[in-house]
């Protein structure tokens, strides 16, 4: 069979995913550089089957964002497979009518993206940052200024126990004896359960029983600004919120605020709706918050392995394999069509 055609822009998660494709032979790899002329980089697009998308939605020119626009630009791309488990710089649906595969790399950063929300639950509520900085500022005067509270036995709310929850509450309940409760209407009870949970079915009443909140959820249309007001008003007093998955999901404005007025004790955020966030965003002035720039699943480990999953899943799909991290399963029998039409070979149902 000829070739499949990837393009990427300007990195990867790591060169063992060239190491693997290499060693299949094959794929014909194009790596472009975004700095380069807007019109070039398209021209070159549209020779691709396969594009590999950054999940970095404030790196990527809109002109390059997976939707219709591109898709009718670039009518040989078969199919869009994105750096890691993001995926909101993808539309699903005008992929799917575009027969257009998307695919992600979900659960290959899951031990990093769940050990820095552990850590950052951990670092807020021993009020590590404010003791930090209080003590280089030479403002330290009583140590009960910086009591803080322990996460042994507390309660724990997960919002989406996918890769990272799962992981996330495994954590909790095995090290800490937590009590997990988990909002995921896409799973069952028995579902949550196999996962560490327990199962509740609304963002309030898994607010009002937390200690801890945490977020791990993808950005879609349905969980876009979800986590607003009226879910931070009803968190506990003093708890604490944590958030590694996607900006956008909770209102910053509105946990701002919570945070001002001091209802909640703290919060741990990775994910920001600018990525950086402005250095005049209000909550960076906020002791009781530690902050990173979406940098959760930034470790060695985790992009080798997401590296590897990527090379994996793309083999499978070229040798005639239905991808098993699949975003939109309706595209399927269109795409069957497309990647015979081109390659001769029907994949598999």
């Amino acid at each position: 069979m000829n070739a499949m055609n990837l393009l990427y822009f300007d990195y990867l998660m790591d060169d063992v995913m060239l190491d693997v494709l290499e060693v299949d032979g094959g794929f014909a790899i194009d790596k472009r550089t975004l700095a380069d002329d807007e019109a070039a980089n398209l021209a070159a697009l549209q020779q691709a089957h396969v594009y590999q998308i950054s999940s970095a939605k404030d790196e990527l020119p809109k002109a390059f964002w997976g939707e219709a626009p591109l898709f009718e630009r670039c009518p040989n791309i078969l199919m869009l497979s994105t750096y890691g488990a993001g995926y909101d710089v993808c539309d699903l649906e005008a992929a799917t009518a575009a027969g257009v595969a998307v695919v992600n790399q979900a659960g290959g950063n899951k031990e990093g993206v769940a050990e820095h929300a552990l850590a950052m639950m951990l670092t807020v509520a021993k009020k590590i940052i404010d003791a930090d900085r209080a003590t280089r500022r030479g403002g330290v005067t009583a140590r009960a200024a910086f009591k803080g509270i322990e996460l042994q036995g507390k309660t724990v709310g997960i919002i989406g126990i996918g890769h990272v929850g799962a992981r996330l509450a495994e954590m909790c309940r095995g090290l800490f004896g937590c009590r997990v409760l988990a909002f995921d209407p896409y799973l069952s009870a028995e579902e949550v359960a196999a996962r560490g949970g327990e199962k509740v079915d609304s963002l309030q009443e898994l607010a009002a029983a937390s200690d801890f909140v945490s977020l791990n959820c993808p950005l879609t249309p349905e969980t876009r600004g979800m986590v607003d007001a009226r879910v931070f008003s009803a968190m506990k007093p003093g708890a604490i919120y944590v958030a590694t998955a996607r900006g956008y999901i909770h209102d910053e404005k509105a946990l701002t605020d919570a945070l001002a007025a001091g209802h909640l004790a703290g919060a741990g955020l990775d994910v920001w709706d600018i990525e950086p966030p402005p250095v005049d965003h209000p909550i960076l002035a906020m002791d009781n918050v530690v902050v990173s720039p979406h940098t959760a699943g930034v470790t060695f480990e985790s992009r080798r392995n997401i590296a590897k999953i990527t090379a994996e899943q793309l083999i499978a799909v070229r040798n005639g394999k239905k991808p098993p991290r699949l975003l939109n399963p309706k595209v399927w029998p269109r795409f069957q069509d497309r990647f015979e039409a081109v390659f001769g070979m029907r994949p598999e149902d």
